[in-house]
């Protein structure tokens, strides 16, 4: 795989506040790149450092081999970009749309190709302000397409979604990644990010203070994980009180809550207790460690404050 976006103490500052705070990071051909971090974190000032719409203060930026702080025009022609709200006028119709933007640049993917990749031909003649949210989100990616982008950059692309909707956008980027596109992807959303993403970067008060895939991230950070069980009875209860396996328990009730570091090996103890007390254990949930837990643990700060 070859390096696509490469960043070298990147800094931006404005005024008292240093946005960012000397970053360095690569993104590969072919993979889908998170950015992850509260508001103010400094995410969107990287991106739009690379995009080519803000100039740092010092460092380096990269992209597909040309220098983006010198030669920022050509680097327009090579990439995608989808804000997080994409304003149009809402009389032009979803092609009308499509073919404006398309006439921006010298090489455009033909706009029915492009509806029909983003499950948009049956609105082609409809007006942007009767679409539902999905369906705008899907038009917004049509228009960051149409010069096909070897490179795309997505801010925030299924925040305010229903799931449903979520899902369908989901499903187009894993698209565009077996397409051998490139991803930047800017999330609040860590299930969205557990989903889609292959490496993702931690920030928080403008530096990168983790960076790896999302199950490495996850398992690196040391976190219980819980099993809750429910209509537990007093020998079970007993048994495993007296286990010297690597867990906490906490009783709720008519249950018990396990904390453990080491699920699977806890879960096949409590089968294993529970066959031996004749046990039904029909009411068994299992909550992982989450990308959202190992920013708390590590900042200490809700990832949407």
């Amino acid at each position: 795989m070859s390096t696509v976006v490469e960043v070298r103490a990147l800094s931006k500052r404005y005024g008292s506040l240093m946005a960012v705070d000397g970053i360095s990071f690569s993104v590969e051909e072919g993979e889908i790149f998170g950015v992850l971090g509260p508001n103010g974190a400094g995410k969107t000032t990287t991106v739009e450092t690379i995009e080519g719409l803000r100039r740092p203060d010092s460092g380096e930026v990269s992209v597909c081999g040309i220098d983006a702080l010198r030669e920022p025009e050509p680097i327009k022609e090579l990439i995608g970009v989808q804000l997080q709200t994409t304003s149009l006028y809402d009389r032009i119709r979803v092609k009308e749309a499509v073919d404006l933007f398309g006439g921006y640049y010298r090489k455009a993917i033909p706009t029915a190709t492009l509806l029909q990749e983003v499950s948009l031909t049956d609105k082609k003649n409809s007006y942007v302000s009767e679409l539902s949210g999905g369906q705008k989100q899907r038009l917004a990616l049509a228009l960051a397409l149409i010069n096909d982008p070897g490179l795309l950059f997505l801010d925030e692309p299924t925040t305010g979604l229903d799931p449903q909707a979520r899902r369908n956008v989901w499903s187009i980027i894993t698209g565009l990644q077996e397409e051998g596109k490139t991803v930047i992807l800017t999330t609040h959303y860590m299930e969205e990010a557990e989903e889609l993403c292959n490496r993702v970067a931690i920030m928080d008060h403008g530096r990168i203070i983790a960076l790896d895939t999302p199950s490495a991230l996850i398992a690196g950070a040391g976190l219980e994980s819980r099993i809750e069980l429910d209509g537990v009875d007093d020998e079970l209860r007993a048994m495993l009180g007296r286990t010297d396996l690597p867990l906490r328990m906490v009783d709720s009730g008519d249950g018990i809550i396990i904390h453990t570091k080491k699920p699977s090996l806890v879960l096949k103890e409590i089968v294993r207790t529970a066959i031996q007390c004749g046990v039904d254990l029909s009411n068994i949930s299992v909550r992982r460690a989450t990308l959202e837990d190992v920013f708390l643990a590590l900042t200490g700060r809700q990832l949407r404050e």
